[in-house]
């Protein structure tokens, strides 16, 4: 979530620094203040804070529209917003349950075997569907980036990087990933992800 939000601020040309609350212990009394629900990101921007990523994409729109990462149109804005959600709620989901098979070894064995399978089953599905969505465009925006693709990547990134479940060779998401991953917003966002 912490992605997307970093995405649109450097897309935006927005300047920001970040700071990781100490989430073990229920963070600091500003990071409270910020995220009643305790929940990384949160965005302070003055005596404003906000806090859930999406929420936060849409103060980023609102006090910066330019460029927008929203599309013009209410379709095209609703798709985004769609294909948002669909990463934000079943991809997640997918690939936070890879990582607590795999990095905290919640399962072992033929069960492990069994979830990372059906995983990538589901994450295949997903891929199908993300496939269908972008159809021939350069992006999920069209021909800019936007909205939709800065939702999408850490998601269809990681199945790919981390989990090992890539788009399938050649299609058209596999050419959208190798497209975004060379653009320095992204670039800059992933490492630093992997860093924390």
């Amino acid at each position: 979530y912490a992605q997307k939000v970093k995405l649109a601020l450097i897309e935006k040309g927005i300047p920001f620094e970040t700071a990781m609350p100490d989430l073990l212990s229920g963070g600091d009394a500003a990071f409270k203040h910020a995220s009643p629900r305790l929940e990384v990101p949160a965005l302070v921007d003055g005596e404003t804070t906000v806090f859930d990523s999406t929420i936060i994409l849409e103060y980023l729109e609102d006090k910066w529209p330019t460029p927008a990462m929203l599309p013009a149109t209410p379709v095209a804005r609703a798709r985004a917003r769609t294909l948002e959600e669909i990463c934000d709620t079943q991809y997640e989901a997918i690939n936070w349950g890879l990582f607590e098979v795999r990095v905290f070894g919640r399962a072992k064995g033929g069960v492990a075997d069994a979830m990372i399978t059906r995983a990538g089953q589901q994450i295949a599905g997903i891929n199908a569907y993300l496939e269908r969505a972008l159809g021939d465009a350069e992006y999920f925006h069209g021909t800019q980036f936007g909205w939709a693709d800065l939702a999408v990547v850490p998601h269809v990134n990681a199945a790919a990087g981390v989990n090992g479940f890539p788009p399938p060779a050649g299609s058209a998401l596999a050419r959208w990933l190798d497209r975004v991953r060379v653009r320095p917003s992204v670039q800059r966002v992933v490492s630093e992800a992997l860093a924390s």
